[in-house]
């Protein structure tokens, strides 16, 4: 009887190399947008200014972190306008107000900043031209989020808000070639065109905004999360859970081929069981995170063996926002110097894709 010889032993060197890499894949853009730096800047400067408290209505930007940050420097949040003391400093956030409230504050002797995205003011500027123009305007957005309160408050006669695609149906409008349709600036824009194109089904003469609604910085986030999610076999997101944009960036991830997604505020959040047989790991951020609790994710992983990280760059930002005009006129008034956008600053331009 012959006997088979035994294999020969394999080396280190041949199990490493048979043993998947892990690897993060991280995306870029992420993380804070022009906007959100301004409104989170405003506030910083409003308390080296004129001191503890500076009020501010509402979430600056809708992110745990950063509204805990400044709230140990000594901001303080408010729900409505009624709830600063007369003649009290207030910040409007980044999702803009009504006129509504901006009456309420003027009642009440307010000095108020107004932190509004430039984006989402253009919107509402949107909104008021289309109703002085007897147009029934149609609102892509989600109900209660605050920028659709502000956004429907500039015109609440003409305006009524579709949250989905689903909605369509049921909207009712006066006459039917007087339509036009505007967004909230931080949804999906797969769904969001998906709600249009059914919207344009029923009213084939729908008008479209002058521009894109939907701001720059939201869909190169999602545009950025659509590249790396099929080679991933988890993303991870960081964001709160009342952030609109960080929301959209797990369904972009798992409507484009992750294995799995999900949403933390920080590292701890994440469950060690997620990572179980996964060898490529997705992360991004919403638009109002700041870099810091991505480099918690980061270390959080590479602690756990995911040492490589590639960035999956699909844009490069360099828009950049003046700081409130009232709170430049605080700073002159002072003599504080007042930041400027660097000359060249512009848009979000898109570059070739690496990683």
């Amino acid at each position: 009887m012959t006997s088979t010889p035994a294999a020969p032993a394999r080396t280190a060197r041949q199990e490493a190399s048979e043993t998947p890499v892990k690897r993060v894949l991280l995306a870029a853009p992420r993380g804070y947008c022009a906007g959100v730096d301004r409104a989170v800047i405003a506030v910083e400067k409003a308390l080296d200014l004129h001191g503890a408290p500076v009020y501010v209505r509402k979430e600056i930007v809708h992110n745990k972190y950063v509204v805990e940050t400044l709230s140990d420097r000594g901001a303080i949040f408010v729900d409505e306008t009624d709830e600063v003391p007369e003649g009290a400093r207030v910040v409007f956030s980044a999702h803009g107000v009504s006129p509504a409230v901006v009456a309420a504050a003027e009642a009440r002797s307010l000095k108020t900043i107004d932190a509004t995205c430039p984006l989402v003011t253009k919107v509402h500027k949107e909104a008021v031209r289309f109703a002085d123009d007897d147009y029934d305007i149609l609102l892509i957005g989600h109900d209660g989020h605050e920028e659709v309160e502000g956004t429907a408050g500039e015109a609440p006669d003409h305006i009524q808000v579709v949250n989905s695609p689903d909605e369509v149906d049921k909207v009712t409008v006066r006459d039917p070639d007087k339509v036009v349709w505007i967004s909230q600036t931080t949804l999906s824009v797969d769904e969001t065109m998906e709600t249009v194109r059914r919207l344009r089904e029923r009213f084939p003469t729908l008008q479209d905004p002058p521009s894109d609604d939907i701001c720059y910085a939201t869909q190169n986030r999602q545009v950025a999360v659509k590249k790396l999610a099929p080679s991933c076999d988890l993303v991870l997101v960081v964001g709160s859970k009342n952030s609109s944009n960080s929301v959209r960036l797990v369904e972009v991830a798992l409507n484009s081929g992750a294995g799995a997604s999900y949403l933390v505020d920080y590292a701890k959040e994440i469950d060690e069981a997620w990572l179980d047989g996964v060898t490529s790991v997705g992360v991004t951020s919403g638009a109002s995170v700041p870099e810091i609790l991505v480099d918690e994710v980061l270390a959080f992983l590479a602690a756990r063996g995911y040492g490589t990280v590639e960035e999956v760059r699909t844009a490069t930002e360099d828009l950049m926002f003046s700081l409130p005009r009232e709170l430049r006129s605080d700073m002159k008034k002072a003599g504080v110097e007042v930041p400027r956008p660097p000359r060249g600053a512009r848009r979000a331009l898109p570059v070739e894709v690496v990683g």
